[in-house]
Protein backbone atom coordinates (compact mmCIF):
# COMPACT_ATOMS: atom_id res chain seq x y z
CA UNK A 1 0.00 0.00 0.00
CA UNK A 2 1.30 3.43 -0.99
CA UNK A 3 1.73 5.87 1.87
CA UNK A 4 0.34 9.37 1.23
CA UNK A 5 2.58 12.23 2.28
CA UNK A 6 1.20 15.73 2.72
CA UNK A 7 3.23 18.02 0.47
CA UNK A 8 5.20 20.94 1.87
CA UNK A 9 2.67 23.25 0.20
CA UNK A 10 -0.07 22.23 2.66
CA UNK A 11 -1.57 24.97 4.88
CA UNK A 12 -4.22 24.59 7.56
CA UNK A 13 -6.91 27.07 6.50
CA UNK A 14 -8.80 28.99 9.15
CA UNK A 15 -11.58 31.49 8.38
CA UNK A 16 -11.75 34.47 10.72
CA UNK A 17 -14.48 37.06 11.19
CA UNK A 18 -13.76 40.76 11.21
CA UNK A 19 -16.61 42.09 13.33
CA UNK A 20 -16.35 45.86 13.73
CA UNK A 21 -17.79 48.20 16.33
CA UNK A 22 -20.09 51.05 15.28
CA UNK A 23 -17.15 53.37 14.58
CA UNK A 24 -15.33 50.81 12.43
CA UNK A 25 -12.13 51.50 14.37
CA UNK A 26 -12.25 48.53 16.75
CA UNK A 27 -12.53 44.84 15.96
CA UNK A 28 -14.00 42.03 18.03
CA UNK A 29 -11.72 39.60 19.80
CA UNK A 30 -12.70 36.57 21.88
CA UNK A 31 -10.98 35.30 25.00
CA UNK A 32 -10.54 31.56 25.13
CA UNK A 33 -10.48 29.45 28.30
CA UNK A 34 -6.66 29.63 28.35
CA UNK A 35 -6.84 33.43 28.77
CA UNK A 36 -5.55 34.22 25.28
CA UNK A 37 -7.38 36.45 22.82
CA UNK A 38 -8.20 35.36 19.27
CA UNK A 39 -10.28 36.46 16.30
CA UNK A 40 -13.65 34.70 16.01
CA UNK A 41 -13.82 31.83 13.55
CA UNK A 42 -12.06 28.55 12.98
CA UNK A 43 -10.93 25.77 10.71
CA UNK A 44 -12.41 25.42 7.24
CA UNK A 45 -13.97 21.98 6.81
CA UNK A 46 -13.59 20.06 3.56
CA UNK A 47 -15.99 21.38 0.90
CA UNK A 48 -17.19 24.26 3.05
CA UNK A 49 -17.36 27.88 1.86
CA UNK A 50 -15.94 30.69 4.03
CA UNK A 51 -19.49 31.90 4.72
CA UNK A 52 -20.62 28.43 5.81
CA UNK A 53 -17.53 28.11 8.01
CA UNK A 54 -18.10 31.43 9.77
CA UNK A 55 -21.79 30.70 10.33
CA UNK A 56 -20.92 27.31 11.88
CA UNK A 57 -17.93 28.45 13.93
CA UNK A 58 -19.54 31.60 15.34
CA UNK A 59 -22.67 29.64 16.27
CA UNK A 60 -20.51 26.94 17.98
CA UNK A 61 -18.09 29.33 19.70
CA UNK A 62 -20.41 32.17 20.66
CA UNK A 63 -24.02 31.13 20.05
CA UNK A 64 -24.40 34.07 17.64
CA UNK A 65 -26.14 34.23 14.28
CA UNK A 66 -24.17 35.54 11.31
CA UNK A 67 -26.30 37.79 9.10
CA UNK A 68 -23.71 38.72 6.47
CA UNK A 69 -20.24 37.75 5.31
CA UNK A 70 -18.58 40.04 2.80
CA UNK A 71 -17.65 37.79 -0.15
CA UNK A 72 -14.42 39.75 -0.69
CA UNK A 73 -11.42 38.75 1.41
CA UNK A 74 -10.35 41.60 3.74
CA UNK A 75 -7.00 40.25 5.01
CA UNK A 76 -4.86 37.14 5.05
CA UNK A 77 -2.25 36.11 7.60
CA UNK A 78 0.30 33.32 7.20
CA UNK A 79 2.19 31.93 10.20
CA UNK A 80 3.81 28.81 11.58
CA UNK A 81 2.49 27.20 14.75
CA UNK A 82 4.25 24.13 16.12
CA UNK A 83 5.67 23.17 12.69
CA UNK A 84 2.30 23.59 10.98
CA UNK A 85 1.81 26.39 8.47
CA UNK A 86 -1.53 28.12 8.90
CA UNK A 87 -3.31 30.68 6.78
CA UNK A 88 -6.07 32.84 8.26
CA UNK A 89 -8.49 34.33 5.75
CA UNK A 90 -10.32 37.26 7.34
CA UNK A 91 -13.75 38.34 6.06
CA UNK A 92 -15.78 41.30 7.28
CA UNK A 93 -18.77 39.77 9.06
CA UNK A 94 -21.97 41.02 10.66
CA UNK A 95 -23.91 39.26 13.39
CA UNK A 96 -27.53 39.65 14.46
CA UNK A 97 -26.51 40.86 17.94
CA UNK A 98 -23.71 40.43 20.48
CA UNK A 99 -25.71 38.52 23.11
CA UNK A 100 -23.17 35.71 23.13
CA UNK A 101 -23.27 32.51 25.14
CA UNK A 102 -19.94 31.79 26.86
CA UNK A 103 -18.29 28.53 25.83
CA UNK A 104 -14.84 26.99 26.35
CA UNK A 105 -13.72 28.58 23.08
CA UNK A 106 -15.20 32.00 23.88
CA UNK A 107 -15.48 33.09 27.49
CA UNK A 108 -15.45 36.84 26.87
CA UNK A 109 -15.71 39.23 23.93
CA UNK A 110 -14.25 42.69 23.54
CA UNK A 111 -13.86 45.32 20.84
CA UNK A 112 -10.22 46.40 20.70
CA UNK A 113 -8.07 48.94 18.94
CA UNK A 114 -4.98 47.53 17.22
CA UNK A 115 -2.66 49.32 19.67
CA UNK A 116 -4.39 47.65 22.66
CA UNK A 117 -3.06 44.21 21.80
CA UNK A 118 0.35 45.16 23.23
CA UNK A 119 -1.13 44.93 26.73
CA UNK A 120 -3.11 41.73 26.10
CA UNK A 121 -2.31 38.04 25.76
CA UNK A 122 -3.03 37.59 22.05
CA UNK A 123 -2.05 34.87 19.62
CA UNK A 124 0.57 35.66 16.98
CA UNK A 125 -2.04 35.80 14.21
CA UNK A 126 -3.91 38.55 16.11
CA UNK A 127 -0.67 40.54 16.44
CA UNK A 128 -0.12 40.20 12.70
CA UNK A 129 -3.72 41.14 11.97
CA UNK A 130 -3.51 44.26 14.16
CA UNK A 131 -0.52 45.46 12.11
CA UNK A 132 -2.51 45.03 8.88
CA UNK A 133 -5.86 46.38 10.08
CA UNK A 134 -6.86 49.65 8.43
CA UNK A 135 -10.21 51.01 9.61
CA UNK A 136 -10.41 53.29 6.55
CA UNK A 137 -10.91 50.19 4.35
CA UNK A 138 -14.21 49.32 6.01
CA UNK A 139 -17.67 50.80 5.76
CA UNK A 140 -19.07 52.36 8.94
CA UNK A 141 -22.60 51.12 8.14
Amino acid sequence: MKKYVIPNAFYRVSIKALILDKTGKKFLAIREDNGWWELPGGGLDWGESPEECLKREIKEEMGLTVTKVNPTLSYYIIFNKKKTWIINLVFETKVKNLDFTPTQECQKIKFILPKEINSMNVFNNVKQFAKLFDSKKHSKK
